[in-house]
C-alpha cells in the first residue's frame, strides 16, 4: 500500500500592494510504501509529542500536534532522528506567486488543485501495485472537496493500473500524524524560499527527491 500525505505552506493571496501575502506557496507530499513504514512514521510523531512537547510533569498544557511553524529547531532535530531510518520520500513544488499567470490569480481553488496535480505527477505510480491512499489537510468546503477529488482521480486514473484502488481523504492534522509529519517538512522547504532560512532544510534534505521551483 502507498501512503501519500499532502500539505502546503504559505498562502494564495496576490494583493502585494495593499496586503502582505507570502511571496511563495509550497505544496509538499510525503510518500511511503507499506503499512510498517506508515506505522513507524505515526509512532515517531507521537513519540516526539509525548517526549518533547508534553513530557511527564509538564502536562498542564497539552500539545496536540506538531506544527512546522511553531516547533523549535531542537524538537525538529529530535523528530528527524526518529524518522531518519524510515523509508520515505519528499516531493515538493514551490510557486513563485508574482509570476503566476494573471488569469489564475483570482481562481485560487483551480490554482491549488493544479499545483497539487503537478506535484502528484512526480510520483512514480508505475511502481504502484496495491492501494494508493492520498491524505490531505481538510481546508476545503464539501463542494471544493468533491471538485478536487474528481479532478485528481481523473488525472491519476491515467497513470494507475486499473486494478489499483485510489482513496482520497481530507482530515484534520490532529487526526493524522502523517499530516503533521509532512507539515514539518513542507514548512522547512517553504522557509528556504520565503526567508532564505536553511537550518531545518539542511537536516532533512537527504529525504527530498523533488524540489521544484515553479515559474522562476
Amino acid at each position: 500500500m502507498w501512503y501519500l500525505y499532502l500539505d502546503e505552506s504559505g498562502d494564495l493571496g496576490f494583493d502585494f500592494e495593499n496586503k502582505r501575502p507570502s511571496e511563495y506557496f509550497t505544496v509538499t507530499i510525503l510518500a511511503l510504501r507499506t503499512p510498517v513504514n506508515n506505522r513507524s512514521l505515526i509512532n515517531a510523531v507521537k513519540k516526539t509529542l509525548r517526549r518533547k512537547l508534553t513530557p511527564k510533569g509538564k502536562r498542564k498544557r497539552i500539545v496536540a500536534e506538531l506544527k512546522g511553524s511553531r516547533t523549535s529547531l531542537e524538537v525538529k532535530e529530535y523528530f528527524f532522528r526518529q524518522v531518519s531510518g524510515i523509508r520515505f520520500a519528499i516531493y515538493s513544488l514551490t510557486l513563485n506567486k508574482r509570476r503566476l499567470y494573471p488569469e489564475l490569480q483570482d481562481k485560487k481553488e483551480i490554482t491549488y488543485n493544479y499545483l497539487a496535480r503537478l506535484i502528484l505527477d512526480e510520483i512514480p505510480f508505475g511502481h504502484a501495485q496495491t492501494r494508493v491512499s492520498l491524505i490531505m489537510d481538510r481546508r476545503k468546503t464539501s463542494r471544493e472537496i468533491m471538485r478536487f477529488n474528481r479532478y485528481i482521480e481523473k488525472q491519476l486514473r491515467n497513470r494507475l493500473s486499473p486494478n489499483v484502488p485510489l482513496d482520497i481523504s481530507h482530515m484534520s492534522s490532529q487526526e493524522s500524524p502523517g499530516l503533521q509529519a509532512v507539515d514539518m517538512f513542507c514548512y522547512g522547504i517553504f522557509r528556504k524560499y520565503e526567508r532564505k532560512t536553511r537550518c531545518w532544510w539542511n537536516i532533512f534534505q537527504g529525504k527530498v527527491v523533488k524540489d521544484i521551483f515553479w515559474l522562476q
